[in-house]
């Protein structure tokens, strides 16, 4: 006959193999959006969209759940008057930054202020060409185009099409690709990255950053090659926010995941301080 303390070893071992069995189905599922959400993410720039159209975005299969936009009261405010930028460049802008100097930027948006501090010591090309492309009033009235809150939770600016393949003609190395923030290739909560469109096995589709990037707005797993630049100093409310309108179904067109919210950066702005 079993005993009341057999019973309950019994019991806590059945318990444990059933939340090791849970765990390890979180991990599989979760490592097969990461791998479908981070192609996503590398096909933001040129080229981009017709290589996104042949990949599914995260939870296609798994339940995961769109908010409908239409049933969403919209938490933001109507963009500033003015037109996306239509600007390109032949080639990267010429070296301006002070390596040993600080920057920060101000993304005023539609739905609140958000406000970054860049690293140029450690992504020195990454932080020109932002500076850069906020002096160009490029960023003005671009449209965030997606809202990645399943497996990752990021939120990708940065491009005035709004179609995620936009690109501002030229590319930029990957930098600081070896942070020792990204433990366990996790980027915390508070990371700015640059995108690209690095497939993950073909080294010609490195260094292909441009414009488009992304706010980290709680810590993603995902593999360390997109160039991490700054971090998030002020606005994490404004990304939560933004987070908890959700996104829209996948655009049939772009693939693209819009926030329900309608988020827009009126002006960005870079200063030396």
């Amino acid at each position: 006959m079993v005993s009341k303390d057999q019973r309950r070893r019994q019991l806590a071992r059945q318990k444990f193999e059933r939340q090791r069995q849970r765990r390890a189905e979180t991990r599989r599922k979760a490592k097969r959006r990461n791998v479908i959400i981070a192609s996503a993410v590398a096909v933001a720039l040129a080229a981009g969209a017709a290589a996104y159209a042949g990949i599914g975005l995260a939870g296609g299969g798994d339940g995961d759940e769109r908010t409908d936009a239409r049933k969403v009261t919209d938490p933001c405010g109507k963009p500033a008057p003015g037109s996306p930028s239509k600007k390109t460049w032949k080639k990267e802008p010429a070296m301006a930054v002070d390596t040993k100097a600080s920057y920060s930027a101000t993304l005023s948006t539609t739905c609140g202020t958000i406000g970054l501090k860049l690293d140029a010591a450690k992504a020195p090309r990454t932080v020109n060409s932002f500076a850069f492309l906020a002096d160009q009033g490029y960023f003005d009235h671009s449209r965030c185009h997606r809202l990645v809150d399943q497996g990752i939770h990021v939120l990708q600016c940065g491009d005035p099409t709004a179609t995620g393949s936009g690109t501002p003609g030229y590319t930029i190395p990957d930098e600081n690709l070896k942070d020792p923030r990204l433990k366990g290739n996790v980027y915390p909560a508070g990371t700015v990255a640059m995108a690209n469109r690095y497939d993950g096995s073909d080294d010609k589709t490195r260094d292909t950053g441009g414009s488009q990037f992304f706010l980290v707005f709680e810590d993603s797993e995902l593999p360390p090659n997109y160039t991490p630049f700054g971090t998030i100093t002020s606005g994490m409310d404004v990304l939560r926010k933004i987070a908890d309108a959700g996104a829209a179904p996948p655009d049939p067109r772009t693939r693209n995941t819009p926030p329900n919210a309608t988020v827009v950066i009126d002006k960005a702005a870079v200063k030396k301080s």
